[in-house]
């Protein structure tokens, strides 16, 4: 898998020169792309069409069935309308939809879960190349259909737009950044968005990697040096560090970022904060300070927790570990706590914190109850598995992967068992995924899920964003 992505990245090459598009992507396997066999879906899902891979097939016949109802496709791309789809979800509701074909010498299920599941998803489209403000967006999918908006592309600015983030998937509360000429970090707070300088004088930079508190009042920031370098080998083509960093919590009522010596020390590199679901408790990543470049690979973050009070907004002395990754040769990012407070989901990759570019990267599991951890077998692949976040109720979580092709991300979802097991993991759906996936030049970023649209005017923001003027942030020091 680890060549593979070369071989894609050729493959893609010589596809635009001959103006032909590969049937699949070349990562495929299996009968069926994708793989949609013996899935858990919810039962508002968008249709599951699929193609089949085998070369030659002619007189296909599909035949979905649920509640003594059938609906029957011919063809090989299996393309199923909207309406007969529904049915066979309501009909299949707490049971399976069951798939025969004629090109296919087994039937298979489609189980079909009565957990319901958030509006959509948000995430960033860019090109996995290194080029510094490429075309990107944030872009909003209703799981439900296949209907995609923009609500910012960097078309509209000169710079680069990330860090999305809501509380709990509500999108009445958002944070945005912008990087570049236009740099900002836009708020929004009781449906009011405004443009902030969120560095002060007495902090390392802007604010990054945002996560909101569940009162709302607070949104939880790390201040990142970042910086990117490339690889000689094949195995490995870009790395992407940080130089220092450390942890702050802004206080959206009182303009004011909170930070304490036990989360900015000189020593750690703190990072990656999460505000437990009932926000006594915040989580984050931090790592020995080491010499960069020279030794990358031997930075390793461990999983910490601080307490917190949200009446006074001030961080506790307290610093806990609570996963010591690096004593066993592992490097923790990406901690998400379940919104039920069962668990905490994390990645593992062998060191640094950007775990997208690491073809080891795997998803684990933390029991809150237990503090027992576990890899999540179910869902990793031989390829990246690394950033996720779980739905509003805790029972869907989505993740990316590189398993498609080992160059693009592509979002899978799973299912959360009430033992704490996951379901097969399923890509998101298109109309026609293998067209989609294979002509789409751009990787899913941070996959979001979003329990309503997210009421965004793109061209107020981009006034907002162009426009000089900048509300600054404030400072202090924790109790």
């Amino acid at each position: 898998m680890k060549k593979l992505s070369i071989i894609t990245a050729a493959c893609l090459i010589l596809s635009a020169c001959t103006e032909k598009v590969a049937e699949f992507p070349i990562g495929a396997a299996g009968p069926i792309y994708p793989d949609y066999m013996d899935v858990t879906v919810p039962a508002g899902i968008a249709p599951l069409n699929f193609c089949y891979t085998a070369p030659g097939l002619k007189d296909v016949e599909t035949v979905f069935s649920a509640g003594g109802k059938e609906v029957k496709v011919k063809g090989t791309k299996v393309r199923i309308k909207e309406k007969d789809w529904k049915m066979l979800l309501a009909e299949a509701a707490g049971g399976d939809i069951t798939v025969k074909s004629s090109a296919v010498d087994s039937s298979w299920a489609i189980h079909v879960s009565e957990d319901g599941i958030d509006y959509g998803l948000n995430y960033r489209l860019i090109a996995p190349g290194y080029e510094v403000h490429s075309k990107m967006g944030i872009y909003e999918r209703e799981l439900g259909s296949f209907s995609q908006r923009p609500l910012l592309e960097n078309t509209q600015f000169d710079g680069c737009v990330n860090c999305h983030a809501y509380n709990r998937g509500d999108p009445v509360d958002m944070t945005l950044h912008i990087r570049g000429s236009h740099g900002a970090t836009l708020i929004r707070k009781d449906g009011v968005m405004q443009a902030f300088n969120t560095k002060t004088d007495s902090t390392l930079g802007f604010c990054v990697y945002p996560y909101w508190h569940p009162e709302r009042r607070y949104v939880a920031f790390s201040t990142n040096t970042t910086r990117q370098g490339f690889h000689v080998g094949q195995e490995k083509l870009i790395e992407v560090f940080d130089l220092d960093s450390d942890l702050q919590v802004y206080d959206v009522t009182g303009n004011q970022v909170i930070t304490k010596p036990t989360v900015k020390k000189d020593s750690l590199w703190e990072t990656f904060p999460a505000f437990s679901p009932d926000g006594k408790t915040l989580y984050f990543c931090a790592a020995q300070a080491k010499p960069i470049p020279a030794e990358v690979t031997e930075i390793r973050y461990n999983l910490y927790k601080t307490s917190f009070d949200a009446s006074s907004g001030t961080l506790g002395d307290d610093v806990e570990t609570v996963i010591d990754a690096s004593s066993f040769g592992k490097s923790v990012s990406f901690p998400k706590p379940s919104f039920d407070g069962k668990y905490l989901m994390y990645t593992l990759s062998d060191y640094g914190n950007f775990s997208i570019w690491h073809h080891e990267s795997d998803l684990w599991l933390l029991d809150l109850e237990t503090g027992q951890s576990r890899s999540l077998d179910e869902l990793n692949s031989p390829d990246t598995d690394s950033y996720h976040n779980w739905s509003s109720n805790s029972r869907w979580v989505v993740f990316s992967s590189r398993r498609d092709d080992g160059l693009y991300t592509r979002p899978y979802i799973s299912h959360v068992n009430a033992d704490g097991t996951f379901t097969k993991p399923f890509m998101l759906p298109q109309k026609d995924p293998a067209a989609f996936y294979s002509n789409l030049m751009y990787s899913f970023n941070v996959p979001e899920f979003v329990t309503g649209p997210v009421p965004f005017d793109k061209i107020s923001a981009q006034k907002m964003i162009n426009s000089p003027e900048r509300i600054q942030f404030g400072f202090r020091w924790s109790d």
